[in-house]
């Protein structure tokens, strides 16, 4: 581990084993040619960026709601750029967690929760007898999940950047706008289906399986060197997590650079 931290050029590390081959041909005066395949130690040979972002729709949960929007907003445009070229594939999740059974009639689920008790977020306010609901906020979760989902299958998954900024300033908690019909005004407004969205988001009110929120449940669990996302906001490159203080225009754009040679030539990069 300390030579590691000396080491400035790129490198490769071999076995012992090879080295001593390796040396005993140059001692004895042999000419050494040495191939690096780096095939399987890419991530994505194509050199396209993939990455999701795990957010969240409320915009009163304090500094950390704050942060998400203002990312989002100055993230838009590169990530458009990004995303009509092909340079990246994008996707948002969304955080969600169940009621365990035996509490699923109390007022606790039942204002935090959908479909009896399978998907739940904190009430805004952390006070249940005012304001919006957590169960506000997982439809509205759900509802920017459909609309990527929408978008993609009409080739334009670029349009949930719109969206979520759109919402986020049209359709605030503070002016009691979080509502259906705002977010069919923004809807409408990108030239989307509402009634696909719709159809997407399903009945909150059934006492059945949401398969979108269910995917998004499953995504949460870490999947080989990835751990859980427990934390919002999170970003995800290519399996590695990028959090809060690191959560800038700049600093994304940087990772992804690193990652794809065809980004340098990009006027933001």
């Amino acid at each position: 581990a300390d030579y590691l931290e000396n080491i400035t050029i790129p490198s490769a590390l071999i076995t012992k084993s090879f080295g001593d081959r390796l040396r005993k041909a140059v001692d004895g005066g042999h000419m050494v040619n040495v191939n690096l395949d780096w095939r399987e130690s890419l991530p994505h040979p194509d050199e396209r960026v993939e990455y999701e972002f795990w957010t969240n729709s409320n915009d009163e949960c304090g500094p950390k709601c704050d942060s998400q929007i203002d990312f989002v907003k100055s993230f838009k445009g590169p990530a458009q750029i990004l995303e009509k070229k092909g340079y990246t594939q994008f996707t948002p999740h969304y955080i969600t967690w169940y009621c365990p059974e035996a509490f699923t009639l109390s007022k606790q689920c039942k204002s935090q929760c959908i479909n009896h008790g399978r998907y739940c977020a904190p009430d805004p306010e952390q006070d249940f007898s005012k304001g919006y609901d957590g169960k506000d906020v997982v439809v509205q979760n759900l509802r920017q999940v459909c609309v990527y989902k929408v978008a993609k299958e009409n080739k334009k998954p670029w349009l949930w950047w719109d969206y979520v900024t759109d919402f986020a300033i049209r359709c605030p908690m503070k002016e009691k706008k979080y509502t259906k019909e705002c977010a069919d005004g923004v809807i409408k407004s990108l030239g989307l289906d509402h009634k696909a969205i719709d159809k997407c988001i399903g009945d909150p009110n059934a006492d059945e399986e949401n398969h979108v929120l269910k995917a998004e449940q499953d995504a949460q669990i870490g999947k080989g060197a990835r751990g859980d996302v427990t934390i919002l906001p999170t970003l995800v490159i290519n399996n590695r997590q990028y959090r809060e203080g690191n959560l800038t225009k700049g600093q994304f754009l940087k990772h992804f650079v690193q990652v794809s040679k065809k980004l340098l030539s990009l006027p933001f990069a």
